[in-house]
């Protein structure tokens, strides 16, 4: 599992000015199963992203469609765990520590 934090790295004017295409972009996500929660950071500096995968290099590869990231208005973190705890609705994202 991946946390992906987003950091702006441009005025909110112009983030503000590719907010639709960001939304399309997480929705895509969304129906295919990745992305399983969302939202901005607060202040107003970002966002988070919890996502589900096991590659980091697909992770790498699917943030840098994003047009946030494509035009130059963010930075990404990618932070990989393991989710050996979760809540009981969570339980079809449980995983194991390798052995």
């Amino acid at each position: 599992m991946f946390i992906l934090e987003l950091s702006y790295t441009a005025p909110l004017d112009r983030v503000d000015a590719l907010l639709d295409a960001h939304v399309t972009w997480l929705n895509r996500q969304y129906e295919a199963g990745v992305f399983i929660a969302s939202g901005r950071k607060e202040p107003r500096d970002g966002g988070i992203i919890l996502a589900v995968g096991d590659d980091r290099a697909a992770m790498e590869r699917l943030v840098a469609d994003d047009p946030f990231l494509v035009n130059g208005v963010c930075a990404y973190t990618i932070t990989e765990f393991i989710a050996t705890k979760v809540a009981p609705e969570l339980a079809s994202y449980q995983q194991t520590l390798p052995v």
